[in-house]
């Protein structure tokens, strides 16, 4: 027994002594002279929305179809460096929806006059990563606002541009985050709202998706290429965004340090070699990328990234409150804190009521997302975009602008969710060491009082 009180005594100086692991500081710029922060900003209202679209390989095109149901607005313009794909596009509106717009085709640079163009409103981003924040960045200066298919941007200088340049011009510019919109992560972020989990206290969310299928289909093989030379998350809106606008973050909350680890690259070489007939040395991002986060009160979230193992599709999305959870992979369950039946053996003690098939349904009517009418539900699914999630993304954009109201997803919810490519990369360089996430909204993170949805009186 002594020489066990020993050991302990020994190990708990020896920890006293090591030091803790520093937390790498990050900058946050002042704000520019005449600027303000953009929460809750409502721009004037515009009653047919002008939309020009740049980029139409697959989500682009995806977009044009989606876009061109959506009430209160018309596809003012398309653009693309491959005039074959602007054409294409064009065909359709024409054939399919008896609609027309101008192209604007034919080089890297031609984006610059559809975002001159006095009628686009809203500039609509569905290019590679390189580009996006080039011409979200060119729009805003030209009175446009914008909206960024995600990632919007991969550094924290780009999170910062864009932060500036929407404060500056006052023009929007928001992150196409569609898993916001998913029918389960809206009624558990309304369940969340009105406290059916208690606090929620811990989140996780991820991207596993297998991307064997599509690599051949960006152009120049530029995905692959980007994970060839850059290491850390570089996908984490679609699990990152739910889960903090559930944790109220900038509204009531911020992130504050995040830590990063990953796998060798052990997949991604291989890719490589397939494609080239030659050996790659020099592949930067782990097949597994993981990510935790601590927020101003206590709270956490776990991230993940994986696009190069075959395991089943999983955004994970899982909420933990001091009271409930709600988790959507692999199987959707809630599950609630109930107090324990009386004089019951043991064994037989339960302590929380598991919702799953039709008793998760029915509990899940009962905590219907307010922006989710019947009528758009049905048009979402006959549209459809990921089950629907993408066209209630793209009605509740210009359902916003049409009403000169606050966007579901402002500037900050984009710098916020893309900075983490960045600092989990630093993390990743560092050995994990704790990196300090900046704060955007530069000291106003607890100005709104938790999330809600902007709608017209």
């Amino acid at each position: 027994m002594k020489k066990i009180l020993t050991v302990l005594a020994f190990a708990a100086v020896l920890f006293a002594c090591c030091p803790k692991q520093a937390v790498i500081k990050t900058k946050v710029p002042p704000r520019p002279a005449g600027q303000q922060d953009m929460l809750q900003f409502a721009a004037e209202p515009i009653e047919d929305v002008g939309i020009g679209i740049v980029g139409l390989g697959d989500r682009g095109s995806g977009a044009v179809r989606r876009l061109s149901y959506v009430p209160g607005s018309h596809i003012a313009a398309i653009c693309d460096v491959e005039q074959d794909r602007a054409e294409k596009n064009l065909k359709f509106l024409q054939e399919q929806r008896g609609m027309t717009t101008k192209i604007y085709a034919g080089d890297e640079e031609v984006y610059k006059q559809m975002c001159e163009d006095p009628d686009v409103d809203l500039v609509y981003i569905c290019t590679d990563w390189i580009h996006h924040v080039p011409v979200a960045l060119y729009a805003m200066e030209h009175g446009k606002h914008v909206a960024l298919e995600v990632p919007s941007a991969e550094t924290l200088q780009a999170c910062w541009d864009l932060v500036n340049t929407s404060e500056r011009t006052r023009q929007h510019c928001i992150i196409l985050e569609n898993c916001c919109y998913d029918f389960f992560e809206l009624t558990a972020l309304e369940m969340a709202k009105q406290g059916v989990f208690g606090e929620i206290i811990h989140a996780e969310g991820a991207y596993h998706h297998n991307l064997d299928p599509y690599w051949d289909k960006y152009w120049h093989n530029w995905r692959l290429d980007f994970n060839q030379k850059h290491r850390g998350d570089l996908y984490p809106t679609h699990g990152f965004g739910p889960v903090c606008q559930a944790l109220n973050i900038h509204r009531g909350d911020r992130l504050t340090t995040l830590t990063a680890m990953d796998t060798d690259p052990f997949n991604g070489p291989k890719l490589v070699e397939k494609r080239t007939g030659k050996p790659c040395t020099d592949f930067q991002n782990g097949d597994v990328t993981m990510t935790m986060l601590r927020t101003a009160k206590g709270k956490t979230i776990l991230i993940e990234h994986d696009v190069m193992t075959p395991r089943p599709y999983n955004r994970m999305y899982q909420l933990v409150g001091t009271d409930g959870y709600a988790g959507k992979y692999p199987v959707g369950q809630i599950c609630l804190r109930t107090e324990p039946a009386q004089n019951v053996d043991y064994e037989d003690l339960e302590f929380e009521k598991v919702y799953e098939g039709e008793e998760l349904d029915a509990l899940m009517a009962k905590y219907r997302s307010p922006i989710l009418t019947p009528e758009l539900e049905e048009t979402a699914k006959t549209v459809g975009g990921h089950g629907g999630m993408d066209f209630i993304m793209d009605y509740r954009l210009v359902y916003c602008l049409n009403n000169g109201l606050p966007m579901d997803m402002d500037v900050y919810d984009l710098a916020e969710w893309c900075c983490v490519t960045e600092l989990s990369r630093i993390s990743l360089e560092n050995g994990g060491a704790p990196v300090e996430v900046p704060d955007f909204t530069r000291g106003a993170w607890d100005k709104i009082d938790g999330f809600s949805y902007a709608f017209a009186k």
